[in-house]
């Protein structure tokens, strides 16, 4: 096993193809599911022949985010807090050929940016946006987040979260994203199958990641910081859509679906009716 600092002397095949040898390992926690969510994101994008020359990485601000800037051998553009699906507009309109693969946290994503992600929904902007959810502020200390367990204690909310959580994946099926899902970072193969769907989407495809962080959710919110105890929590705490259509609403209550949501690839989006008034409006 290598330590932070030092580069494995030999790599798995896909690092060795598309993250930056010298920047591994990566910077997240023991323990952290962001390397698991980067693995199934770089075999999907290998299955489907992408490369670094077609695809772009767009992130916000986070842990995720400084994975992505630091390791992948192509065009990546940091966003500043919030702002990456605005960020990631002007990409897609400016070169609609490209691919975007956007990494966003549920801070990033449901706080500050909220407004910007309801309306890339609105939009359908035609990106592949991934969210990292450990339901709390993984890089900044272990704030409470919008994605908070109603009764998580964090740093701060010392006495308890009194809120709801945002059930993003409920928020981007309403406001119109073409394509959405839900998985744990243990679906491995779900979930390569789902990134490879959203970026074959036409549209905005929203897929959300339940992971686990020991380092803050583990020590804050569940007192330990084995990241076995945070994957059993999760696990607890979600139900397929199968399995849910077998219990009460009140069993249900608290508990994440885990599943497909919607998939509607004829919805036309932006970057295409964008493309279509140019044609449109040159020939004036």
């Amino acid at each position: 096993m290598s330590t932070v600092g030092e580069t494995p002397s030999v790599l798995h095949p896909l690092v060795a193809k598309y993250l930056r040898k010298e920047r591994m390992p990566h910077m997240a926690c023991p323990g952290c599911g962001i390397g698991q969510v980067v693995h199934a994101v770089l075999l999907a994008v290998d299955e489907l022949g992408l490369t670094p020359k077609d695809t772009v990485w767009v992130q916000g601000v986070g842990c995720n985010s400084r994975i992505t800037y630091s390791t992948w051998v192509g065009d990546n553009v940091d966003a500043h807090h919030g702002r990456m699906f605005a960020v990631a507009t002007g990409l897609k309109m400016a070169r609609p050929d490209m691919n975007f693969i956007c990494f966003t946290g549920d801070g990033d994503c449901g706080a500050i940016g909220g407004n910007h992600f309801i309306h890339a929904c609105r939009r359908n902007l035609d990106v592949t946006a991934i969210l990292f959810n450990n339901g709390i502020y993984g890089m900044t200390g272990g704030q409470v987040a919008p994605t908070s367990p109603v009764g998580a204690v964090t740093t701060t909310t010392p006495y308890g979260n009194i809120e709801d959580p945002f059930d993003m994946c409920q928020m981007a099926v309403t406001a119109g994203a073409s394509y959405v899902a839900r998985w744990r970072s243990t679906d491995f193969k779900p979930l390569v199958n789902s990134i490879k769907k959203g970026i074959q989407t036409k549209g905005l495809a929203f897929i959300e990641v339940l992971l686990q962080c020991p380092t803050n959710f583990g020590r804050y919110v569940l007192k330990t910081s084995n990241p076995q105890d945070v994957l059993k929590w999760i696990k607890d705490h979600t139900v397929t859509q199968k399995e849910a259509e077998k219990v009460s609403r009140e069993e249900l209550a608290g508990k994440y679906l885990i599943g497909e949501f919607v998939y509607r690839p004829e919805r036309s989006g932006i970057v295409e009716r964008y493309q279509e008034f140019l044609k449109l409006h040159q020939k004036e």
